[in-house]
């Protein structure tokens, strides 16, 4: 493990107090432990210090330790154990940490990081020349099927290439970090495979898990095992409520007739019905208007939620642009939803938005509204 220390006292401030609100957030963290057990209460304290400052001070460790009273050493110790403890200023509006471990480094770690070197600094811990960003390599951050990664402050950012990092880099250098999503920057929903799911996709064919019927509140009832002889009465042969083998047999063939007399009648309460075709009318009025194949169609898969087979569907009722489909309104949305099933499907994942980036300007105008690129 690396020596940490704290930073040159050149840097360190006279100084440290929460603010008012961390001052009484830290007060009540305190109380939710027993009376002299105060010192548990060291990491979140710490870390809100470096969350109000960016990193971790002299003057904040030893405004923690007065607080839980502590020793100064032992303060010390858990900063400079815990690497998730920045000991020098960092980037005030980003500080990048790349995972290196096995899995992120197989996938193109080695290449953001020589983003970080490019675009930061050469070196880890080390401010750009505007002391807005900085960068280091950190060991695993528990999302490796989604890798290569990295961490900006609490949030991390998926599945990463160097173009998408630099992207990442501008928009956060120019204070607007917020205009980009966390999570996977490809199209998956968390660690989901990537393209949408090739399994249970089909919400009708998951059946329904048997429920099991609650025991009686009240007094417990002792139930005999179900394989347990039970003991033979009169009343189980003279009842006539009761079945027998006997008379168990002769209600099923009564029932079995039954049945047959009310088909040879055209009716049976058991047939199935036929499945009804939910799917909206080729005529109806609030379908999209269609427009001939142009010679070089838009590619509608790059819309999240359009696959191969979704856009074949799309080019037979003539949807070939991503114009098209930005300029539909809501009935249109409604109809095309029903007409593929897919329940509610196209406004959650933004169809329309996603059509007018990419007819306004492409891919790059995509990455520019979405923070991600298309797919």
């Amino acid at each position: 493990m690396s020596v940490r220390r704290l930073a040159d006292e050149k840097v360190q401030p006279a100084s440290f107090a929460f603010s008012d609100e961390n001052a009484a957030w830290a007060k009540a963290t305190i109380n939710k432990y027993p009376k002299g057990r105060q010192q548990s209460a060291v990491i979140p304290l710490l870390m809100r210090a470096q969350e109000q400052d960016g990193w971790v001070t002299k003057a904040a460790i030893e405004a923690v330790a007065d607080m839980l009273d502590m020793a100064y050493i032992r303060v010390l110790e858990v900063a400079t154990f815990y690497t998730q403890f920045q000991l020098a200023p960092v980037g005030t509006r980003a500080h990048v940490q790349v995972c290196g471990t096995t899995p992120c480094m197989l996938r193109g770690a080695e290449d953001l990081i020589n983003v970080c070197k490019k675009r930061i600094h050469p070196e880890p811990f080390h401010l750009n020349e505007t002391g807005t960003l900085s960068w280091e390599e950190v060991e695993c951050q528990g999302a490796c099927v989604n890798a290569p990664m990295i961490m900006i402050f609490k949030d991390s950012y998926e599945d990463l290439t160097p173009t998408q990092l630099e992207h990442i880099i501008d928009r956060f250098d120019a204070g607007k970090g917020a205009d980009i999503t966390p999570g996977p920057q490809v199209d998956r929903i968390y660690s989901a495979p990537v393209g949408g799911l090739t399994s249970l996709n089909e919400p009708d064919a998951a059946k329904k898990p048997a429920t099991r019927a609650r025991k009686p509140e009240g007094d417990s009832v002792s139930l005999p095992p179900s394989n347990a002889a039970k003991p033979k009465t009169d009343a189980a042969e003279t009842d006539p409520k009761l079945k027998t083998p006997a008379t168990a047999k002769a209600e099923a063939a009564a029932n079995a007739k039954a049945k047959g007399d009310a088909r040879a009648e055209g009716g049976d309460a058991d047939a199935k019905q036929p499945p009804v075709d939910t799917k909206p009318s080729l005529e109806d009025k609030n379908r999209p208007a269609g427009i001939e194949r142009p010679a070089a169609p838009d590619d509608l898969k790059l819309i999240s939620g359009v696959g191969p087979k979704i856009e074949g569907i799309l080019h037979e009722l003539g949807i070939f642009t991503f114009a098209q489909v930005a300029a539909w309104n809501a009935a249109e949305r409604e109809w095309v939803d029903s007409y593929l099933n897919f329940k509610g499907r196209i406004e959650r994942d933004d169809w329309v938005r996603q059509a007018e980036a990419l007819a306004k300007g492409g891919e790059a105008e995509y990455i520019r509204v979405f923070g991600k690129k298309p797919r």
